[in-house]
């Protein structure tokens, strides 16, 4: 039993525990009740010799219950001390799970802050409880230890349930939060992050560099790197502020790319009808072999962007911005609409583009969700976790191709641009698709869209 000094115990209180997970199918372990996230203030302390970094994070929160007790996800991490609105709370580290009883109870919607000072340690790589095959799952720290080579310094994976190996969290795409990173790093590097650059202090050979959200992000998406960058600013439309970072010494190979994505979130902009969602755009190209490319809040990152082949991708990074990152996906059994729309999107950027015919990558789609569905499961009830970012868009394409065949362009822009701009910031489940569809449309595509989504077999090829 804790107390405070001058409250109540938690008993007294009537206050439970927050539940330990957030009742996601596929990743049940992840997420934790009680209370939402309003933002996140991450701090590292970089040095090129050791793979630890010396680390913070403020976690602000408001309580949904009275709250006795409450967890954050958090692994691979060693725990200094806690403390629940500025006084010392017991903790303890289970499994995954950064368990955390307040000296008071927290009553309901209480806005409170949570600070924990840990060490990070960029080594650590617990597998994933629902991945638990490594081959599957390519996510994690990044590090570049460097080796005489000049490349110190690391990058981030978190999709899509490793991010809680860089900081304490809530680690579910239904609860977004701003996100604030302080890092120090030894001058000769460039510390990058989600969002703007806020402030930069130097003292001695040190600077810090501080980076924040205008806008609430997923934490899958969230970004924080360490290198010999080169900053490549820009000026997009409406002004947009655009900053990409690349290795100093691949600089004259990339800015060919980098100098494209201007246009790049123009035709975004115009094909999908709404305005870019965040405060600035950009990429990041970490110094070596990333193994993906993932479409980070406001700063896709990229393993290797040095041809001009790679802009179809780059616009699927992009509209994930849109479809995943501000409309983010209930659960993770949603997932289509982040993949299905991006990859959907792409696919008609290559079309518009004269790379290749948008029917003939469609119809390539569908021919890969007849071979996979039997095995993997449907997009929306997949059989395996590690199938959630591979196998939930070739579905997502095929049924949104077939929509937009079914209702015309101009309806099927208003569609998108009125599901996006419902759930900007949000989340939104299939059922909330659905329910856009049926409304703007005044037909009952229900039964069209849950057959793609959920059923045991491809349905027939639209229009085919």
């Amino acid at each position: 039993m804790v107390t405070g000094t001058g409250g109540v115990t938690a008993a007294e209180s009537g206050a439970k525990a927050g539940a330990r997970s957030i009742g996601d199918r596929l990743f049940p372990y992840v997420g934790n009740g009680g209370y939402d996230v309003q933002s996140y203030d991450v701090g590292y302390d970089y040095r090129p010799d050791t793979t630890k970094m010396t680390a913070s994070v403020r976690v602000d929160a408001v309580a949904k219950q009275d709250l006795s007790e409450f967890s954050l996800d958090a692994a691979g991490m060693k725990f200094k001390s806690v403390t629940v609105d500025g006084k010392p709370a017991a903790f303890q580290s289970q499994s995954e799970k950064l368990i955390i009883t307040p000296a008071r109870a927290l009553p309901n919607g209480k806005a409170f802050l949570v600070e924990v000072a840990y060490i990070a340690d960029r080594s650590a790589a617990p597998p994933s409880p629902a991945i638990p095959d490594q081959t599957r799952s390519i996510s994690g720290w990044y590090d570049f230890p460097g080796t005489g080579t000049g490349k110190e310094g690391f990058a981030l994976l978190g999709q899509p349930d490793r991010a809680h190996l860089f900081f304490p969290m809530n680690d579910h795409p239904s609860d977004k939060a701003r996100v604030t990173f302080r890092i120090t790093v030894p001058k000769n590097l460039t510390a990058v992050a989600n969002g703007t650059l806020r402030q930069t202090t130097t003292k001695g050979d040190r600077t810090t560099y501080v980076y924040g959200t205008r806008d609430p992000i997923p934490t899958h998406v969230v970004q924080a790197a360490v290198g010999p960058y080169k900053e490549i600013t820009g000026t997009g439309p409406g002004r947009l502020p655009l900053r990409s970072y690349v290795p100093k010494d691949q600089t004259e190979e990339i800015r060919p790319q980098v100098d494209q994505i201007g246009k790049q979130i123009a035709w975004a902009q115009k094909t999908i009808g709404s305005a870019y969602p965040y405060e600035t755009y950009g990429v990041l190209v970490p110094q070596e072999a990333y193994g993906a490319a993932l479409e980070t809040a406001t700063l896709s990152t990229y393993g290797r962007l040095d041809e001009p082949s790679n802009a179809p991708i780059m616009v699927h990074e992009l509209v994930h911005q849109y479809f995943g990152n501000a409309v983010s996906p209930k659960n993770w059994d949603d997932m289509w609409i982040s993949e299905g729309h991006a990859s959907y999107y792409g696919f008609r950027y290559q079309d518009e583009k004269e790379i290749v015919p948008l029917k003939k990558n469609v119809e390539r789609a569908y021919e890969f969700d007849q071979e996979v569905r039997p095995e993997v499961g449907p997009p929306g009830r997949l059989k395996n976790p590690g199938d959630v970012l591979g196998s939930t868009n070739a579905a997502g394409i095929v049924m949104l191709y077939g929509l937009n065949r079914k209702v015309g362009d101009a309806t099927f822009q208003n569609i998108e641009k009125t599901f996006f701009e419902k759930f900007r910031h949000k989340n939104a489940s299939t059922e909330d698709y659905i329910n856009v569809v049926n409304k703007v449309t005044g037909k009952d595509f229900t039964a069209y869209i849950k057959e793609w989504v959920y059923g045991k077999k491809t349905p027939p090829m639209p229009n085919a």
